[in-house]
């Protein structure tokens, strides 16, 4: 007979076991669940009385749940422990179907002589995240080396070729050749670009940030662009409020990708039209929309835009999205298609972390 000593002894242990930051589960001899606790409801989506009674494959997945059962099996038989005390990854399984990386390790305990096998159970999905990103910048450090090293052997040639080119652009006066010559003068342009983007794609090294009004930012780039939009019969609008809409960063970083993005809109507007900027506070973000009635892209086109060497104009790198993204993301921020359709126009934003004015 259990004493009330006992008895009070098992509320107090199921009591902290739900209170701790862990996972735990426990399964029967049928592999059937008798105890989920709150730490493990948060990690599957599921509530207690949604698993309880219910076999142990609805959070395990299929590649997992045939082990499982035969390890349990083969205990039950043998008494002879293989995984038992050890910490083993799996796929685990969230209400909704969505698998995620999972440690677990495995305890058993025998109650009145039927055994009761308890997962301590952690999700590993930021430690994994984390882990791919320091791979990722480990894989940018190396190419960013790299890239500086050849950035660095090709760069000198290039301007003695292109300033040799303009020299003699200015001395020649036959046609054929003061044509060849233009055409050295801007592929040599286009290579030093290329070369500048890339270096900006792959650098390594951190940004110096600082207080950036927004507002302000978007006002000196629609003074700077105004002129050349005239030009083309594009009507340019700028729509903030009052307020600096203040963000942390680096000013000519991000001044690099908002002008990207205007010029990339002022190409697409080959017969006129008009070009929007606008920007606006929403809860903890900073939002710019850059707007447009130009050419726009097809569904294919967006899903590749961001990929390096992508490109849609006659001599683009195909390098200012992908620089412009990976900027963006180095502030903690988004930038996102709202809406591109061929013929109709493109809108992109950036959100961008706000600081409280």
């Amino acid at each position: 007979m259990t004493s009330r000593f006992e008895s009070n002894e098992a509320i107090i242990l199921i009591r902290a076991v739900d209170d701790t930051n862990e996972g735990f589960v426990t399964i029967d001899e049928d592999h059937k669940i008798v105890h989920f606790n709150k730490a493990a409801e948060k990690i599957f989506g599921y509530t207690k009385s949604e698993v309880v009674g219910r076999d142990l494959d609805v959070i395990m997945g299929p590649s997992c749940i045939h082990d499982h059962r035969s390890a349990v099996e083969r205990y039950i038989k043998t008494r002879v422990p293989k995984r038992i005390g050890h910490e083993t990854e799996l796929v685990a399984v969230r209400k909704g179907g969505k698998k995620f990386p999972a440690s677990i390790s495995f305890s058993v305990t025998e109650i009145e002589n039927r055994l009761f096998f308890t997962g301590i159970i952690r999700d590993l999905t930021e430690i994994h995240e984390l882990r791919d990103k320091t791979k990722r910048a480990e894989r940018l450090a190396t190419i960013g080396q790299f890239v500086a090293e050849v950035t660095h052997e090709i760069k000198n040639p290039l301007m003695l070729i292109g300033g040799f080119a303009g020299q003699l652009e200015r001395e020649i006066e036959e046609k054929e050749s003061l044509k060849k010559l233009k055409i050295i003068s801007e592929e040599v342009s286009r290579l030093e670009k290329l070369l500048q983007d890339l270096g900006e794609l792959y650098r390594p090294d951190p940004m110096a940030k600082e207080e950036i009004s927004v507002r302000d930012l978007l006002k000196d780039l629609y003074a700077f662009v105004e002129d050349d939009c005239e030009g083309k019969n594009i009507n340019i609008r700028l729509e903030c409020d009052d307020s600096p809409l203040l963000v942390e960063g680096n000013q000519d970083r991000l001044r690099q990708v908002f002008l990207n993005l205007i010029k990339n809109s002022i190409d697409a507007m080959e017969n006129g039209g008009t070009l929007t900027l606008h920007c606006e506070r929403a809860g903890d973000y900073v939002k710019i929309l850059v707007k447009d009635d130009g050419c726009g892209l097809s569904e294919e086109d967006i899903q590749e835009v961001f990929s390096p060497f992508f490109t849609k104009k006659k001599h683009g790198t195909g390098l200012g999205l992908s620089v412009s993204k990976r900027i963006i993301e180095d502030h903690k921020g988004h930038i996102v298609f709202l809406k591109s359709e061929e013929g109709k126009g493109t809108e992109i934003q950036i959100s961008l972390p706000a600081l409280n004015e």
